[in-house]
């Protein structure tokens, strides 16, 4: 029935969603969520209830959907064409659109793939509007990584909740559908339908499951969520149209192991983050981070001191000595096989790439963040996943390279500097931790005593915990700061 034969819980997922217009598959990754989407599209298209598929994915990922997964597994009777998205198209590429969408295809299913990103911009808008209205009454749509339209308040949010009023069908897919607070949820179950969580207005759904108060600093007042209630009555209501599965639920993969190495500041180090941190007005409430502008960027300036650098307000950079090199490449001498080495900062990955080719070899080394052509991350991709080649070191930014990836040849992570995107932290993790790791993956958080490094991980734990309170689980064993 299906071009490559689905697990159990795939099985499951695809039961469940059957006959069920709006769906969620809120599966763990590297659990197959892309997979069952797939499957799905066949059913429904075999059935003929769709002929036209709507995808949006993260940037990072979107081509990973015609170039990997739909050739993969979609079955191999259906006939189909498929085209994504060029944000600036030459005069052939938009005749080969036009004829994609006027033109009358028997018997063919037709998908179009576009990435999340293009729909905050005035052409990705229009052009994704008008495919919807005159497709989507026999279509199908699906966010890839819905945490991508999670703020309410985004224009691309805005953008394709009104878009998803058009399709028959929608599905959403994301391993970590809480990334922050269950208020995360508010925006991907009015994609699929508000009905499901019974209200319109995200201020009437956060009446109802969060409790906050009015906070001022100086001149400045902002709204501050400090808790939580009514989570079995938010849990009940979803529960009908989500499938949710973990990986320790239905694969046999190793253990993850997670441990910390101690990170000593220098002298310089302390006396600049003591001063930073003085100016600084930093509010945190069990872990949770208020979100005020300016204390975004004296938090981030307290992360770049544990790094070894500043960035001023006058655009300059000041460095400085920091022991954290020092302590990977030690971590590099006593650990064998492949590492991965995440850090929020350019500054980071420029020092440790230089580091490391300088101590093991150039040809060791690759790098993988925004300045990164796409030849570069697919070369560096292919010669780290070879046990063959000599790459060893794999240097990214979770953000950049933390999605559709596969690095299954590592065995050791490294977090260098930590952010508070749950998200992110997750994805970047399950890079190794999937289908076709065969060893125990050690993750090393770099931490400095009584620094931000330890608020972050307590954030990151305490949003662990929400998320499985909501989705009806057991809190996963991750690391923890006491």
């Amino acid at each position: 029935m299906f071009k490559t034969k689905p697990y159990s819980h795939q099985t499951a997922a695809l039961k469940k969603c059957q006959g069920i217009n709006n769906f969620g598959y809120f599966m763990e990754m590297g659990t197959g969520k892309s997979k069952v989407l797939i499957d799905d599209i066949t059913i429904l298209f075999r059935k003929r209830q769709i002929d036209f598929v709507f995808i949006i994915a993260p940037k990072g990922v979107y081509r990973n959907w015609v170039e990997i997964e739909i050739p993969k597994h979609l079955a191999d009777d259906i006939k189909y064409e498929m085209m994504f998205w060029r944000s600036n198209p030459s005069k052939s590429y938009e005749y080969k659109l036009k004829k994609f969408f006027t033109s009358t295809f028997k018997d063919t299913l037709r998908i179009f793939v576009m990435n999340v990103e293009s729909f905050s911009s005035y052409n990705g808008k229009r052009y994704g509007t008008r495919i919807a209205e005159v497709m989507g009454s026999k279509g199908l749509i699906a966010v890839d990584e819905s945490t991508t339209i999670k703020n309410h308040k985004a224009k691309r949010t805005k953008t394709l909740i009104s878009m998803s009023k058009h399709f028959k069908f929608k599905r959403i897919l994301t391993g970590s559908p809480i990334t922050n607070s269950p208020m995360d949820l508010f925006s991907q179950f009015q994609f699929l339908d508000s009905s499901i969580l019974g209200v319109d207005s995200y201020y009437v759904f956060q009446h109802m499951y969060a409790k906050v108060r009015q906070t001022r600093i100086g001149s400045h007042s902002f709204t501050q969520i400090v808790g939580f209630k009514n989570l079995d009555q938010l849990t009940d209501k979803i529960q009908d149209n989500i499938f949710r599965v973990l990986k320790k639920d239905c694969l046999d993969l190793p253990d993850k192991v997670y441990t910390t190495r101690s990170i000593e500041l220098t002298p310089v180090q302390r006396k600049l983050y003591e001063k930073i941190q003085k100016e600084a007005l930093i509010l945190f409430d069990n872990g949770e981070l208020v979100t005020a502008p300016s204390i975004i960027t004296q938090m981030l300036r307290l992360q770049q001191i544990l790094s070894g650098f500043l960035n001023t307000d006058d655009g300059k950079q000041e460095t400085f000595a920091s022991n954290r090199l020092d302590e990977l490449v030690s971590i590099c001498e006593e650990t064998s096989g492949k590492i991965i080495i995440w850090s929020r900062f350019r500054f980071d990955i420029i020092g440790i790439e230089k580091k490391l080719a300088a101590t093991f070899g150039a040809n060791t080394v690759g790098s993988f963040f925004g300045d990164t052509t796409e030849k570069q991350r697919m070369d560096l991709i292919n010669n780290f996943q070879d046990p063959e080649s000599p790459v060893r070191f794999f240097i990214g930014n979770p953000q950049t390279a933390g999605l559709g990836i596969t690095l299954t040849q590592a065995t050791t992570v490294v977090y260098y500097a930590n952010d508070f995107n749950l998200d992110t932290r997750l994805q970047s993790e399950d890079r190794c931790h999937r289908i076709g790791q065969t060893k125990s993956v050690t993750y090393i958080d770099f931490i400095s005593d009584k620094t931000i490094d330890e608020k972050i991980v307590k954030s990151l734990r305490n949003k662990i915990d929400i998320s499985a309170e909501v989705l009806g689980e057991q809190a996963r064993e991750w690391l923890t700061i006491k």
